[in-house]
């Protein structure tokens, strides 16, 4: 753009005028004068449209991916429109469509904590990430990976190639900046942590990545849901996560040894939180739950997902926050869905 800009300050605007006036005007009586020597021939009528190719868009219309499961935990993949009612900040709503999608296209954002406590599990992480997305991964899907420790660095950005996604899983690295004696920069990392930027990470996932995809969109956090050093705060985070759309699932996987004498973690409220916000579930990788069997579980679910769409019976678009609950008849099921959405002018999914 600064090239085009800068190439058309090279030209002298007087005797340009002047000779492009010149030219305009013999073009234009040539033009008129074969126009005139045509035969004027009736003007086509336009064809006709058929009724049912013209496809009307109801901006209006908020849309909710949501799972259900039973009271062992087992996904329920077979339900009908008229098992569920929806509430809007306590009234109830006219489901205008409903769906089981299986198919819809899927947006994945894939975040690995690098901090250094998570050093230890890096090689762990790259393996069953690599086979999540050559299983998950079809067609239409895409994906992308970022790594956040005391920076947030996109390493790969959507592709529907899983190879590429596991070439990116080799730049894993441990990402941290440490401070030494009373704050100072220390060549020994003897003291604590400076920065985890878990929160940034999911608002950039959201904000930069997803908030203008379509279809299902998810982001998949592996961290010990520690966050030191954000610029945003966790309320930040979420929203944006509603705002994009997308839903949490978070993997709380801690390391120990990662936290010295002093122990760690402490995360899984975190976590725990922006999952249930976005309509996600939270997952802690221990001796009977596998990353690979979390990573499993992640899949089926999100091939198991129902859609509602309704008009709210509240037009107004002020900007504030809806309150969303599904109910489902059958008292022995739970709705996991995200819990509300901003009434914003664009906020129609």
């Amino acid at each position: 753009m600064l090239n085009c800009f800068a190439h058309a300050t090279l030209c002298a605007p007087g005797r340009i005028s002047q000779c492009m006036n010149r030219v305009v005007l013999a073009l234009a009586m040539s033009a008129a004068l074969l126009f005139s020597q045509q035969p004027k021939k009736p003007a086509a009528a336009p064809p006709e449209q058929p009724e049912e190719a013209l496809i009307k868009v109801d901006v209006d219309l908020v849309s909710i991916l949501y799972s259900v499961r039973n009271k062992s935990g087992g996904l329920v993949p077979n339900l009908g429109k008229d098992d569920f009612t929806i509430f809007e900040d306590g009234k109830q709503q006219t489901i205008r469509n409903f769906a089981r999608e299986t198919d819809l296209p899927l947006t994945i954002g894939l975040l690995i904590d690098v901090s250094r406590s998570q050093e230890n599990l890096i090689g762990v992480e790259r393996q069953a990430a690599s086979q999540f997305f050559s299983q998950v991964l079809r067609q239409k899907d895409m994906a992308f990976l970022i790594s956040f420790g005391s920076e947030a660095e996109l390493l790969q950005d959507s592709t529907s190639s899983a190879t590429m996604l596991k070439n990116a899983m080799n730049d894993l690295r441990v990402n941290t900046t440490f401070t030494g004696i009373a704050g100072m920069p220390g060549p020994v990392p003897t003291s604590r942590l400076k920065g985890t930027i878990l929160f940034d990470a999911v608002y950039l996932a959201a904000n930069d990545k997803l908030k203008r995809e379509v279809g299902r969109k998810v982001i998949v956090i592996i961290s010990d849901g520690v966050d030191v050093g954000s610029n945003y705060d966790i309320k930040q985070a979420i929203e944006m996560a509603q705002k994009a759309d997308a839903i949490i699932y978070s993997v709380e996987y801690v390391d120990e040894r990662g936290y010295g004498m002093l122990g760690g973690g402490g995360g899984a409220g975190t976590l725990r939180r922006m999952s249930e916000e976005t309509g996600g579930r939270m997952y802690r990788v221990d001796r009977k739950h596998t990353l690979h069997q979390i990573f499993e579980d992640i899949q089926n679910e999100m091939r198991s997902q129902y859609a509602i769409a309704y008009t709210p019976v509240n037009s107004s678009r002020d900007g504030a926050f809806r309150r969303i609950e599904v109910k489902v008849a059958n008292k022995d099921m739970k709705v996991q869905a995200r819990k509300g959405y901003y009434a914003t002018a664009n906020s129609g999914q």
